[in-house]
């Protein structure tokens, strides 16, 4: 009989699987005259609370991606959330990715964390002029959910973590629908997490430390995005608003030339186009149909699309990417296109160079712009797995 020997697993094999519960109140902060008692209870509304189900795995000690990202977790969330004012407002489910991972060890048994999750929920209540009037905070029945929290990580035994810290939450149908004032929270959360796996994967995992020394190599990667989305169009005049019935389409491309400087992070600048259907509409008013509606002409292609330069960075995990940018257009024709954009995206590995590209646009740090849903493909990569 031949001799066992030991090798190194694949990193999506024999990974750790983890179960969690959390519990989640927060404080509603009063972003629309809705949650400050203009509501049909005539009340202030300031409480929320929210319980979470999620699944995680972290990869294999053992592996390259456990090697050089220990304790990080990726998986799946499920959370029921409560504004308590179904009646108005829902009671709305969230399904949504999260990642987390360790940013400091302040014992053997304890250390500082981060959480974000992003996804999606369903089941609010829209607002409807006539069965629904006083709820101006959301007329979606889904919505973007984007959470990010830091916690204090206690290990209980190997197979057992007690979390406790803190958090913000918005929900935001993304310039989507009107009206969208977003609904934002900040509190705090407990949670319980159960590790599966035997105590030869289990201990090794936990006491293990990111890689010392030259494990990794700079280089240049570069990334090409192609995206679209749908938004709505309003202005104010004076002291009426003016909202453009229908949805408008937006298409962009991103080219986007990455320094790989640590197994962390990359950073570069991005080369970004675009072409916004509702783009200074305002300036091509045409009067109005037999409704009242407003109408316009189409205004010249150079008016709705526009170029600019952004400087980016990119926080760099197994699986997922979190992409962070400040540009400028530096060509327009048209106030609406004018000025600087930010921009916030997750990226998703779909294969090692493939990725999916979800994210949200402003426009001078404070206008929603419109949410982002493309793919991406990225030449040049040199790091090991799928990321």
């Amino acid at each position: 009989m031949p001799a066992h020997t030991d090798t190194v697993p694949h990193p999506l094999h024999r990974p750790i699987h983890k179960i969690s519960l959390d519990m989640r109140p927060a404080y509603l902060t009063p972003t629309n005259s809705f949650f400050k008692g203009d509501n049909a209870n005539q009340q202030r509304m300031n409480k929320f609370l929210s319980g979470h189900l999620k699944y995680g795995l972290q990869f294999n000690p053992e592996s390259p991606l456990g090697v050089m990202y220990p304790h990080t977790t990726q998986g799946i969330g499920l959370a029921v959330n409560t504004l308590f004012n179904e009646t108005e407002i829902g009671t709305p489910v969230a399904i949504y990715a999260f990642q987390t991972s360790r940013i400091a060890s302040l014992s053997s048994r304890l250390s500082l964390d981060y959480e974000w999750n992003f996804g999606a929920s369903f089941g609010w209540k829209k607002y409807d002029e006539e069965t629904n009037p006083y709820n101006t905070v959301t007329s979606s029945k889904i919505n973007a959910y984007i959470n990010l929290g830091f916690f204090l990580n206690w290990q209980l035994s190997p197979c057992w973590n007690f979390t406790a810290g803190v958090e913000g939450t918005h929900f935001s149908n993304g310039n989507s629908h009107y009206p969208n004032s977003g609904v934002n929270t900040i509190g705090a959360r407990i949670g319980i997490t159960r590790n599966f796996g035997d105590a030869r994967t289990l201990m090794p995992a936990q006491a293990a430390r990111p890689p010392q020394g030259r494990t990794f190599v700079p280089h240049i990667s570069y990334d090409l995005v192609v995206y679209g989305a749908t938004k709505i169009r309003g202005w104010v005049e004076e002291y009426n608003s003016v909202l453009v019935p229908g949805s408008f389409g937006v298409a962009g491309i991103n080219f986007n030339p990455m320094y790989n400087f640590h197994r962390v992070l990359r950073a570069g600048i991005s080369i970004d186009a675009q072409y916004d259907e509702s783009a200074n509409l305002r300036d091509h008013q045409a009067g109005t149909n037999e409704k009242g509606d407003l109408k316009f002409y189409r205004p010249p292609f150079k008016e709705q699309f526009n170029a600019g330069l952004s400087a980016r960075i990119e926080f760099v995990m197994p699986v997922f990417s979190i992409n962070l940018g400040v540009g400028y257009h530096f060509l327009h024709k048209g106030s609406d296109t004018k000025g600087c954009y930010q921009v916030l995206a997750l990226k998703t590995s779909l294969t090692r160079n493939l990725y999916l590209h979800t994210g949200y646009q402003l426009q001078n740090f404070h206008d929603p712009n419109h949410m982002m849903l493309g793919l991406g493909w990225r030449f040049n990569n040199r790091r090991t797995g799928m990321f």
